[in-house]
């Protein structure tokens, strides 16, 4: 690799000695990320096409999607018959493809080998622990940035030469090694001791039901509640809860009276996994050759919680406080935007995102994260005014278009939205990951032939993807609103809720499917499931009265039917939409 920078460091934590001055720092290359739902994107290229990565600590290999693998062309083979990838999400098949020309964040690879895999990672893969970890790696995804860093000679240096005077902690980690490729040291979970992976692939930080054990707490214990299913790399899908601890204290640094997610995952060589949650308030120094991990507290809540204090070397505890660095590029005040969103700070985003914007008011990406951010704000207007900006911007761009027609058919507008969608189509690969979306939102729009044949295409290559219950969830529905093929979409629910057992979502995907086959009683008792977890589901209430209605259950009916018409006045309009207009079944309000 090449643009390499040396810092000199002359200051510590350990107290002045002569050796400093033969300490040397050296940044080898610098990637810029913008966070995308709690993961961190960094821009790349495959062969002079476009990509986007996420970075991804936990992940020991770089892994690219096989959808993109098929659409770049690139040659792969087969992985050795012992190599076997495992994820959260159990194990996935892998192949292994070599790039000929790739370049990370302006930076040429030549010869970069990937994994390929089923997996659909929403962007083109992950950069893993074979780039992260060959070295030093910084992560300061408070203000968009990763580092790779060589360290010489730096033994009994602070290496967070950020700091300046505020505390830093550090914290020993284990070797890296072709065994053990994370980033992995020991914390405190209550009482317990727990080994930690530092995992910028996770959503959020997380803890096995083992260690939450150790720790004193489990699902029964009080203030426990379901947090429902989560997925990762692989095709299990886990049962999770939010549950409260006293303490954790992670290499010193201590957060009291703390909720974290805790999952039924398995981990090989951890108890929990620090997730993007911890990264997005800390810069972290991951000094692998030195075993070390030296961070900064840089801003808002950790977990939720601010912490209290960090740990000196020497023992003493001082108070953390936020870091005062400002950006001065549109580029830095969106990354930092998408940061704080991340972190929930709402409105300091908005703000950096309005001046990205204001700086480049030419660049669409801007304005369609500040129009996602508008209406996560409910703030619709706004936001469909953004996104026909960014559309108009950049027409040829699937994302926008895609984003767009979502707010469309959001605000009833559902032939704009059919328009963009078609583009969307039109731009997008035809293994891209959006033929997802666009599978849902053609069906929303009252187009399920084509929502369909996007299914087909995305399942094509996304055989052992952590979200093909989704998939399989959305072609169902697509049939059963289209009336034809209800076995085959029997099939698709009935694999969907192997993948989501229980999920309402797909209960009423198939009770649609059981409603038009004619069977009855199994519509009833899957609409029933539906709303034992959905009292107010006016849908769910409302087709179940058809189904009583059929099988000459008036009184039944009736009693559904009220009781939907309550929560959704104009649920028959929905209704009839579907291709369900029951004789003698209550009309839908006026419109007023």
């Amino acid at each position: 690799m090449s643009r390499i920078v040396s810092i000199f460091l002359g200051l510590s934590l350990f107290g002045a000695t002569s050796a400093h001055a033969e300490c040397k720092l050296e940044k080898i290359v610098e990637f810029p990320v913008t966070m995308i739902d709690n993961k961190a994107v960094a821009d790349a290229e495959i062969n002079g096409t476009k990509v986007r990565f996420i970075l991804d600590s936990g992940a020991f290999f770089s892994t690219i999607s096989r959808a993109l693998a098929k659409d770049l062309k690139l040659v792969t083979t087969d992985a050795p018959p012992e190599f076997r990838i495992t994820g959260v999400g159990g194990e996935v098949r892998a192949q292994v493809t070599r790039v000929s020309q790739f370049k990370l964040a302006g930076v040429k690879i030549p010869q970069a080998a990937f994994l390929v895999t089923d997996a659909d990672f929403g962007h083109a893969g992950l950069i893993g622990q074979d780039v992260l970890g060959f070295a030093d790696v910084e992560y300061d995804l408070p203000h968009g940035m990763v580092r790779l860093m060589r360290s010489r000679d730096c033994a009994d240096v602070n290496l967070a030469y950020w700091a300046a005077e505020r505390p830093v902690t550090i914290m020993p980690i284990d070797r890296v090694n072709t065994d053990q490729p994370h980033t992995v040291g020991t914390v405190v979970l209550n009482t317990a001791k727990l080994r930690a992976m530092f995992d910028t692939g996770a959503y959020s930080t997380v803890v096995t039901l083992d260690g939450a054990r150790r720790a004193g707490v489990t699902p029964s214990s009080p203030g426990v509640v379901e947090a429902g299913a989560s997925t990762g790399l692989g095709s299990k899908v886990l049962q999770s809860w939010l549950a409260p601890f006293d303490l954790i204290d992670i290499g010193g640094e201590q957060i009291k009276r703390v909720k974290l997610r805790m999952s039924s995952l398995e981990l090989s060589d951890a108890d929990m996994l620090i997730g993007a949650d911890f990264f997005l308030s800390h810069r972290v120094y991951v000094a692998n050759g030195l075993r070390r991990l030296y961070f900064t507290y840089e801003g808002g809540p950790v977990f939720n919680i601010k912490p209290s204090g960090a740990m000196r070397p020497d023992g003493t505890r001082v108070a953390v406080a936020d870091s005062g660095s400002e950006p001065k590029t549109a580029d830095e005040f969106a990354r930092r935007g998408a940061a704080l969103i991340a972190k929930g700070d709402m409105a300091k985003a908005m703000a950096d995102l309005n001046r990205a914007v204001e700086m480049a008011p030419g660049e669409a990406r801007y304005v369609l994260q500040r129009g996602e951010l508008h209406q996560r704000m409910d703030k619709d207007e706004l936001a469909l005014a953004d996104f026909n900006q960014a559309v108009k911007l950049a027409p040829g761009d699937g994302e926008a278009r895609v984003t767009r027609a979502a707010a469309l058919l959001n605000a009833g507008e559902d032939a704009q939205a059919l328009a963009d969608l078609k583009a969307a189509d039109a731009a997008l690969p035809a293994n891209a990951d959006l033929r997802l979306s666009l599978g849902w939102l053609y069906t929303r729009a009252g187009d399920p032939v084509t929502a369909i044949t996007n299914y087909d295409q995305w399942f094509r290559t996304h055989g052992d993807d952590p979200s093909r219950g989704s998939a399989f969830n959305g072609r169902c529905w697509a049939r059963a609103v289209l009336g034809r093929d209800l076995d085959k979409a029997l099939k698709d629910c009935n694999a969907a809720l192997k993948v989501e057992p229980g999920s309402p979502d797909i209960l009423d995907s198939r009770a649609l499917v059981l409603l038009k086959s004619g069977d009855l009683q199994g519509a009833v008792a899957d609409y029933s499931a539906v709303i034992a977890k959905q009292p107010r589901n006016a849908w769910a209430l409302y087709a179940r009265g058809i189904a009583h209605q059929r099988l000459g259950d008036t009184a039944r009916a009736e009693a559904d039917h009220k009781a939907a018409l309550a929560i959704a006045p104009k649920i028959t309009r929905y209704a009839a939409r579907l291709g369900l207009v029951e004789s003698g079944a209550p009309a839908a309000a006026a419109t007023p």
